[in-house]
């Protein structure tokens, strides 16, 4: 990932914080832990570069191509 594009996501994150924690004071501890939770999974899942990244069904052929020899005739 390009720093550039981490830098625009990290100052996106803070200023979502920033205009939304000043409503979450008066909220539950439970809603500001979400909040964050989900906030923070977002940041990170941005992180990833998911057009590249492998998915489900390399996973499955890694883990099963070992058996291949014992299921051909």
């Amino acid at each position: 990932m390009r720093m550039s594009v981490f830098w625009v996501f990290t100052i996106a994150t803070l200023l979502i914080v920033w205009v939304e924690w000043s409503k979450l004071k008066q909220k539950p501890l439970w809603d500001r832990a979400v909040f964050v939770a989900l906030l923070l999974a977002v940041w990170l899942l941005s992180m990833l570069d998911l057009p590249h990244t492998p998915g489900p069904p390399t996973l499955l052929q890694a883990i099963f191509k070992p058996f291949k020899p014992l299921v051909e005739h």
